[in-house]
Formats: C-alpha cells, structure tokens, sequence
C-alpha cells in the first residue's frame, strides 16, 4: 500500500460502524456551489472599490463615496470568509476514496499557482514595483506574506492575494485534517461543528485581550495590525473556518445536518451583515457570518445534491462561478489601472456606478482570458501525473 495514501482512511457510518460515511448515493458535482462562487468574489471587488484612497476612488461626492464605504465595510471579510468555508466543504465532498496525498496536492497546486504567479507579475509590472521592497515581493510570491505581521507586507503586491497565502496553508493539511474527520462519530459531529464555531467567535476576544492594540490599522479601523493579522490572517486561526467547512460536509454525508434551506440561510447571511455594523470591528469580519455562510452552503449542496431548482445552477451563474478565482485574483488590479487611466478626476454618482459595472465587465473579460489561456489547461495537463505506474504491492 502507498504509504501517502491518507485519504482513503475508513471513516464511521451513521449508525457507528465502521465504512464509508455514505446512506445513499451523492451527486459529485455542485453546481450551485460553483454559481456561489461569482457573488462571493464580487462582494470583495465591493468591498476594494469602496476604499477612499486615491488609487482607487471614483466618486466625488464625499457623502456619497462614505455611504459606499460604509455599505461594503465588511463585503471583504464577508467574501474571503465564504470561500474558506466553502473549500473546506468542497473538498471533503469530492475527497477520492483512492486519492493519495501527492495527488491531492499535485491537483491543488496545477489549480491555484499559475494564476497567482500571473497575478503576481502583472501586479508587479502596472504599479507595485514602485514602493514594494524586493523582500517583500519574493515573499508575496511564495505565498508566505500571510506569516509576518506586517500590514505592508500580508497586503502586498495584488492585496487579495493574502488568502492563497491560507489557503495554500490549507490544502497542506487537508489530508491529515480529512482523516481525522473521518474518524468522528456521526452523533458527535455536533460537537466538533459546535467547538469549531465557538473558536471563530472567541479568535476576536484572544486578540483584543492579549495582543498590543498599537500600532493602529491604517484606515482607522478599531483594532491593531497585530491584533487584525491574527484574528484575519494568521493561516492556523483561518483554518478554523476551513474545518469547519469539512466538518459540515461530514455532516451533510452522514445525514447529520439540519438543513433550513437556501432563502432562510440566505436571509440569515443578511441579517448576519447588517449585524456587522454593531459589533467590534474584530468580529464583523467573520464571527457573526460563519454560521450563516455555512447553512447556505450546506443548504445549496443538499439543492444540487436533490435536484431542486436554485438561482445559482444556470449556466451563466456557474461559468461565472469557474472564472471567479481569476475574478477574485484580478479585480484589484483592474481596479488600480482603471483608476490610473482617469487621472485625478473624481466623479457624479452616476458616472462612478458607470464607472464600477464597467471595471466589472472588464475584470470578467480578462478573468476569462486567464481561465482559458492559463487555468483550465494547464489544470487539465498537469493534474495528472503523464504516466501512471503500477501499483506496487505489499503482500
């Protein structure tokens, strides 16, 4: 037996015994999963093009440019949240009971380096050269910027970027996270869903208690680059919101999962973000979202999962949805160009709307670009080793 084969652990049926966590069949794909992806990504292009720096304003109504940036206050926290516990959950749902490690990882790597080192280098050549420190750069390349608490450094060079820097965190210990999982009991799986989300919740208070509250993050946002680097980006306090993302697939599987539906979730996620606006800065940004944004996830897979109709399963939603990590990768770079190109001109209310659709159109067009020219072939070439050896055998 391959000794990386980790992923192929037995796990607990839901009556106890031991065997795959399964009581019927589970479609593999996830369409409104993949559809969820596009408003996820757009709620961080909000949240980047609502910033009142120079570099990226648009508007020069002052009341009207502060109601933008007041709306889409948390859309990033919001946006980068959702797509940490949907990984988690997409993960484990499609995990292959005859994966092994390097293959996994193989696959994770084809998928999400190419588009970053592209990101990466036209972020580089259009503006971030100028004031980015050849240090930092190379560490920003290497995904490590999420490891120094810097606010110049985790937001360097293409600042959305940071969350491949987790992420990549997490695709190293899904395998070993995936079999430990796997071995929970179905009617215990409550409990682990349950710490998972006490952990979130109590990561703001950890850091308003023990950590410096100065320097302050620029901005004059409440709270302190160390305190927000651990409670936002420190990868091992971002995982929780991955687990609990697995957690919740095990769940679902398992028959576990007391599903509310997608309106009643979805409407939860939007009580959940009028919320952030009435709590420390610290936990608007994840600790009164977790919950909501993992119903809805959970609810769209048991849609997709029964074949019942959802908004998000349409073709347009889910193409949306396959170019969305190029969107999500691309958009402040666009955003940064576009800005450049206009000068110093601010703009009427109108304009600047006008302004914002199309900086979305055109962050769709070359997130299409990259999807086609980069992504989808190079996913389909290299996710795969060229030659598949024989099994060797260990009798």
């Amino acid at each position: 037996m391959a000794t990386d084969r980790l992923l192929a652990q037995p796990g607990p049926t839901p009556d106890g015994g031991s065997g795959q966590q399964s009581q019927r069949p589970f479609t593999s794909r996830l369409p409104s999963l993949t559809g969820l992806r596009f408003p996820a990504a757009l709620a961080v292009f909000a949240y980047h093009a609502a910033l009142p720096i120079p570099t990226l304003r648009l508007f020069a109504d002052d009341s009207t440019e502060f109601r933008f940036v007041d709306i889409a206050d948390q859309a990033g926290g919001l946006g980068v949240a959702f797509f940490f516990v949907l990984s988690g959950f997409v993960l484990t749902w499609s995990a292959r009971a005859d994966d092994t490690v390097t293959g996994f990882w193989r696959r994770r790597l084809v998928k999400i380096v190419p588009n970053y080192v592209v990101a990466w280098a036209l972020a580089m050549v259009l503006f971030a050269s100028t004031y980015t420190p050849a240090r930092t750069a190379i560490v920003n390349l290497l995904m490590l910027q999420v490891w120094i608490p810097d606010f110049n450094t985790y937001f360097s060079v293409d600042p959305p970027s940071w969350s491949l820097g987790a992420e990549a965190f997490f695709y190293l210990s899904f395998p070993f996270l995936h079999r430990v999982f796997r071995a929970i009991r179905p009617e215990r799986l409550v409990f682990w869903i349950t710490g998972a989300v006490a952990a979130v919740v109590a990561t703001p208070a950890v850091a308003y208690l023990l950590l410096p509250d100065t320097p302050g993050v620029p901005g004059g946002y409440e709270g302190s680059v160390s305190q927000y680097w651990f409670s936002y980006v420190l990868p091992p306090v971002r995982m929780l919101d991955f687990a609990l993302g697995m957690l919740v697939a095990h769940a679902v599987r398992s028959g576990r999962w007391r599903n509310i539906g997608m309106v009643w979730s979805g409407l939860l996620l939007v009580a959940g973000y009028v919320a952030t606006h009435y709590v420390p800065y610290l936990y608007a940004q994840r600790a009164v979202l977790v919950v909501p944004i993992a119903l809805l996830i959970a609810a769209a897979a048991i849609a997709d999962n029964e074949g019942r109709f959802t908004i998000f399963r349409n073709r347009a939603m889910t193409w949306l949805g396959e170019i969305s990590f190029a969107f999500y990768l691309l958009h402040f770079i666009v955003l940064t160009e576009l800005r450049d190109l206009l000068g110093t001109r601010m703009y009427s209310t109108v304009e600047g709307v006008g302004l914002l659709l199309f900086a979305i159109a055109a962050t769709v067009l070359v997130s299409w670009v990259l999807y086609r020219l980069v992504e989808a072939p190079i996913t389909r070439r290299f996710s795969s080793p060229r030659r598949t050896r024989p099994a060797v055998r260990n009798d």
